[in-house]
């Protein structure tokens, strides 16, 4: 075989090529179809090969690919601009474009420490955040990020911002459960604040449902709610980070409005251009932009390629292909009917701790016993053997952190395109039967052999 000079995730891992993609199938060079059950890492929302989009592609190819925004704007970035200040609620009008959700955490960051030093408070720079959690690879991002296993190599560069435990019913840091608990994990954010003094603190940043660093821990009801208001109670921004749960992955718009919640900032990403071009975006307020307008004008973060005009005419067409297909109508209910049959699941094989999430992210968590939730010994590699055998058996898994740590627990995401059809989800779910049929049969060989 031919030396391969590409850096993979796994340097020593032979993956297979793909050949095109069809809806919510992927094909490789061999012709084994992939049934992609988690729309690549969250992102392939509409699924693959729409025509539209490609039209949409080749048509702004034509015209220019490529403008610096600091010399030009483009119709295209301005149409976009527009068409989300439309789809999304409250006053989140204004959009700052960049390439990767790493990029829009970090720019929603900066952004809300510029937001405090225009209205000359400079001692509000510190960025609140929660334990589980993941906002991106990059230094910034990776500092607000709870994420153990990606923070471990780069301790000595990054910030100490997560502080917060996550609201993981599952798991309950206080060993209660709601609503008896008086969602303690949400009130524990005063306590941090007052600690840490809210006049240090510019901004608390949150997923509405943790994503890759908590297999989709969705939080109790009233959650939001209470953070908001210790935000507003204490004058500090609340960000949201949307870039695996925007534009309709779990039935609305955003997630946070399964809340009734609006943030001050919001960050976007993967399903804003569904796979099909590099975008994403920061999302700021008027209340937000407000005294930067009538300060210094101009917002310091960017990129050689924020706003092309290529990307934003994909990411427009994404979002009207959303709309015109009225994707988001039966999102919902397609999750239910997913995670009801998940629930079956759960009470065949017994290593299966915890189905949880809304709309089409859905987290399975896996243990060793369901009683005491005790997790698998990390040496068996569970996810990463479950990851591999629904491959092989042609369906697609996303693998997420779980467990008390983040670190030390088996979990994987279900979260197909937005187009699945309610006999595709048959099919998913018949795969995964098939998949933990194989995992029964692995995890009594290592049993017999003591890994344990």
């Amino acid at each position: 075989m031919e030396q391969s000079y590409l850096i993979k995730p796994q340097l020593d891992e032979s993956y297979p090529a793909i050949d095109y993609g069809k809806g919510i199938y992927l094909f490789d060079l061999d012709g084994k179809k992939y049934l992609d059950a988690s729309s690549g890492a969250v992102t392939a929302n509409i699924g693959h090969g729409v025509k539209e989009i490609i039209e949409a592609m080749q048509k702004q190819a034509n015209r220019v690919s490529f403008v610096y925004r600091s010399q030009f704007t483009s119709e295209a970035a301005e149409q976009l601009a527009r068409k989300i200040a439309q789809l999304t609620p409250g006053d989140l009008n204004w959009s700052f474009f960049v390439n990767s959700g790493s990029e829009a955490t970090e720019t929603a960051m900066k952004i809300a420490i510029q937001y405090w030093q225009e209205k000359g408070k400079h001692k509000k720079n510190k960025i609140i955040s929660r334990w589980l959690s993941y906002h991106g690879i990059t230094l910034g991002a990776l500092s607000m990020s709870g994420h153990t296993g990606r923070r471990s190599r780069f301790v000595p560069l990054l910030e100490d911002f997560p502080v917060l435990h996550p609201p993981y019913c599952y798991r309950c840091p206080y060993n209660l459960s709601t609503p008896k608990c008086g969602t303690l994990c949400a009130h524990e954010l005063e306590t941090i604040i007052k600690r840490m003094g809210p006049e240090n603190i510019a901004a608390f940043i949150a997923e509405p449902i943790v994503g890759a660093a908590g297999a989709a821990i969705t939080p109790p009801p009233d959650y939001y709610k209470i953070i908001k208001s210790i935000c507003e109670k204490f004058d500090i921004l609340f960000i949201a980070d949307e870039v695996m749960t925007g534009f309709g992955r779990t039935g609305p718009m955003l997630a946070i409005e399964h809340w009734q919640v609006i943030p001050d900032i919001v960050a976007l990403g993967k399903g804003m251009g569904a796979g099909y071009a590099p975008i994403a975006a920061a999302l700021v307020s008027e209340r937000v932009m407000e005294p930067i307008l009538a300060g210094s004008k101009s917002i310091m973060s960017g990129h050689t390629l924020s706003a092309n005009p290529q990307c934003c005419a994909v990411s427009l067409a994404v979002l009207e292909y959303l709309e015109k297909n009225k994707l988001l109508n039966d999102v919902e209910f397609k999750g239910v009917f997913l995670k009801n049959k998940l629930l079956k699941l759960k009470d065949a094989y017994s290593f299966i701790g915890d189905v949880r999430g809304k709309g089409l992210l859905i987290g399975i968590e896996f243990v060793a016993d369901p009683d005491s939730k005790l997790p698998f010994n990390k040496r068996i590699n569970v996810t990463q053997e479950v990851v591999l055998l629904a491959k092989q058996n042609g369906l697609l898994v996303y693998p997420a952190g779980s467990g008390d740590d983040g670190e030390n627990g088996d979990a994987i995401l279900i979260a197909p395109p937005l187009t699945i059809t309610k006999r595709e989800i048959e099919d998913v779910v018949f795969l995964l039967k098939q998949t933990f049929e194989d995992l029964k049969s692995y995890l009594g060989k290592v049993a017999v052999q003591g890994g344990e």
